[in-house]
């Protein structure tokens, strides 16, 4: 099959090596990750440095091209999945994937936006610096997909989300212009932080290609504790408490129901049952320090003895080694791989006042059992930073393909409900295609103008990700 002129002109430009313009070579880059979305390209373009991005995209906006730019494609919002338009460009950048310093002085990271995120972890240990960042995608998504959609993951708690971590941005504009945004200052109060703007903008302005990123000190000595809970409003009630005694130290507090606990004991392999008896619901959390795990532990055992004395858990159990630690960790991180071997779900990631989850919870539940008697809640979540993830399987004996028919009303439901208790419909995995719809209807009018300004200033030709966000 013939490739199209600008495709050809494209691959003159960088060369055959760069630029994929077969139809078996485009294929793997046009789906998400979840096989909802899948759209065209007439190329793939995967650039070896900054400077090979910013010939791309130049050519593109001269034609017109849209650009999809694309990560380790871990998102669930369809974000970095191309429309149906034969169009479209898509640019990956897993080719530039060096760190490009690691100073333990200034405690900083200089890492291109290929990086497997795991990878930084990993640099980050072994020159005795922790990058807090921590998602269950860590070994296969990379930073700047992380810092497009502002990732958050388990340790929001301690150390803020992906935005809070960075220190500056290179990016490459939608004419080619290159941001030289790459400083690792602690204080630079020059006028607007243009860089904020790229970070979350879900790759609707322009690329970013690398970032300096802040460490911090290593924190080894973990404990983790899994306690047994009535309700959430006795999780919230052991989060304060927790909170109070804490400090810094507590950096995961995670929540999930206890369908969700049995959903992983049906489902994954060598999980163990933590307790004699199921329980309603579980909080697992987890505290570090740089300081001995016997004051770790001591810690531990005076808060959660305080804690059942007053009745905050009904039960609980803490982590005396590495692999039990492990062990409660995958009760919890094995949930999202559970559901979906019971088949297909709708995900919900939303975040509430944290105060407010508990009465959103009831009131969500009492509303759809009304309107869809049988629907399944799998809820869970960082529940110390206010992010729930709300997600609904079919009633047992319902069609497998149930979600595809009732999704919509089903979701629309649940968005209306979050809007009501003033939170938000996407808490750390963006807008994309996904919640697009739902995003346009239920932001207030003055932000999405000032987005759309802002979006015409960076991309006055409209060719970023088409069809995702705005």
């Amino acid at each position: 099959m013939s490739i199209s002129p600008f495709a050809q002109r494209l691959t003159e430009a960088l060369g055959p090596e760069i630029v994929a313009t077969a139809a078996d070579a485009v294929a793997p880059w046009l789906s998400d990750w979840r096989g909802l979305y899948k759209g065209q390209a007439q190329a793939v373009v995967r650039p070896r440095s900054t400077e090979q991005v910013a010939q791309a995209l130049a050519l593109c906006q001269q034609a017109g091209v849209p650009v999809v730019p694309r990560g380790g494609n871990t998102g669930l919002c369809g974000g970095a999945a191309p429309d149906a338009s034969q169009a479209n460009v898509v640019i990956s950048l897993d080719r530039m994937d060096k760190i490009r310093s690691i100073d333990t002085i200034a405690n900083t990271m200089v890492a291109e936006a290929g990086c497997i995120l795991g990878n930084l972890r990993r640099a980050a240990e072994e020159n005795d610096r922790l990058f807090p960042l921590s998602l269950a995608a860590e070994d296969s998504c990379q930073i700047g997909g992380n810092l497009a959609t502002n990732a958050g993951g388990v340790n929001v708690v301690r150390y803020g989300m992906t935005r809070e971590l960075v220190l500056g941005v290179e990016a490459v504009l939608p004419n080619g212009e290159i941001f030289h945004g790459l400083r690792t200052l602690r204080k630079d109060n020059t006028g607007y932080d243009l860089k904020q703007l790229l970070i979350g903008s879900e790759g609707t302005l322009g690329i970013i290609t690398a970032a300096a990123l802040r460490l911090s000190p290593r924190a080894d000595s973990r404990a983790v504790v899994l306690a047994a809970v009535e309700s959430s409003r006795q999780a919230l009630e052991l989060y304060s408490l927790l909170f109070a005694r804490c400090g810094a130290r507590l950096q995961a507090y995670e929540f999930f129901t206890g369908a969700c606990l049995d959903l992983v004991l049906t489902h994954a392999e060598n999980v163990q049952a933590p307790f004699a008896e199921r329980y309603p619901a579980y909080v697992l959390l987890e505290i570090a320090d740089t300081a001995s795990e016997d004051v770790l532990n001591a810690l531990l055992e005076s808060v959660i003895g305080e804690a059942l004395e007053q009745g905050l858990c009904l039960d609980a159990a803490v982590s005396a080694s590495l692999a039990q630690l492990q062990g409660l960790w995958r009760l919890r991180e094995e949930i999202s791989e559970a559901q979906r071997a019971d088949g297909l779900h709708l995900k919900h990631d939303v975040s509430l006042p944290i105060e407010r989850i508990p009465d959103f919870m009831a009131s969500m539940e009492a509303r759809l059992q009304a309107r869809h008697p049988g629907i399944r809640p799998f809820i869970f979540g960082h529940f110390g930073d206010g992010n729930l993830h709300y997600n609904l399987s079919r009633p047992l004996g319902a069609d497998p393909k149930w979600a595809l028919g009732e999704g919509k009303p089903v979701s629309d439901e649940v968005m209306d409900e979050v809007a009501r208790y003033d939170g938000s419909i996407s808490a750390e995995h963006g807008v994309g295609q996904l919640k697009r719809d739902a995003f346009l209807a239920l932001k207030d009018p003055l932000e999405l103008r000032l987005m759309r300004a802002i979006k015409q200033v960076f991309d006055p030709s409209g060719i970023m990700n088409p069809g995702k966000l705005l």
